[in-house]
């Protein structure tokens, strides 16, 4: 009798152990394998998000937070060093670069942002705006808002004579087509640059520095390569990534 009631119990015990693994084992977040014609998806506190390849016609409507002195002087997504007094925002799944409107729905305050990092990875809200940014929308004082955002794109001079009080016209961020190049690094520093551009120089072609003005800071951004489609740029980007370039990633040019 002893050993039958022993044999049923190794017999639960077993079932059990089986249930446990088939739970956990299921319920362990995958990586994506990633969408032809995509940027990469990425993963943060154990939730991967996969950025969207162009941000035409995007409109989203959610809660607005924002991030302040604890953040500044760090480096964004972009590699670029966050600045609380910008006017920049974090998006997790536009591209990087887009600039958006954001509009509080509860005072109806508008204002122009770009996006150059990633988040907010907290639940409910869309956008986490700078400083500056928060404060011109009125959202400092409670922390949040609700808003609806929209997609302008990315700037572009226009040679048309405009009125002075007239603001600057866009065009979507696309990252099926175009030119594309692999961002290596960063630098508000000019001779860093210099020197990583001079090292690329002996092996990669096209290595170049790109220079950027927010407003408050210049970035010197060095980048190599010249692709005209994104998964061109993709799979250099892999190649850089594994001989050593660990931050490198395709951008639109």
């Amino acid at each position: 009798m002893i050993k039958k009631n022993s044999f049923y119990i190794f017999l639960t015990f077993l079932a059990v152990c089986g249930l446990l693994f088939f739970v956990f084992g299921c319920s362990k977040t995958k990586p994506p394998q990633g969408i032809p014609g995509y940027p990469k998806p990425y993963k943060v506190m154990g939730k991967w998000y996969q950025p969207i390849p162009h941000s035409q016609d995007f409109s989203q409507s959610g809660k607005a937070s924002w991030y302040g002195s604890k953040f500044h002087g760090r480096k964004t997504a972009n590699g670029e060093t966050y600045n609380m007094y910008a006017m920049t925002a974090a998006h997790k799944t536009l591209p990087l670069g887009t600039c958006v409107r954001v509009k509080n729905l509860q005072n109806n305050k508008e204002i122009d942002v770009r996006i150059n990092d990633r988040g907010p990875f907290v639940r409910g809200r869309i956008i986490d705006l700078s400083y500056t940014g928060a404060k011109k929308l009125g959202i400092v004082g409670p922390g949040t808002a609700p808003v609806q955002i929209t997609a302008l794109g990315i700037p572009v001079l226009s040679t048309a004579t405009a009125e002075k009080d007239s603001g600057p016209s866009y065009v979507p961020i696309d990252y099926y087509k175009g030119d594309f190049t692999i961002q290596i690094g960063a630098f508000t520093n000019r001779n860093n640059a210099e020197r990583l551009k001079q090292k690329l120089d002996l092996t990669y072609k096209n290595a170049h520095i790109m220079i950027f003005n927010n407003g408050t800071e210049t970035f010197y951004r060095v980048r190599v390569g010249r692709c005209s489609t994104l998964q061109q740029a993709i799979e250099y980007e892999n190649k850089l990534i594994e001989n050593g370039f660990k931050g490198a990633f395709a951008v639109a040019e």
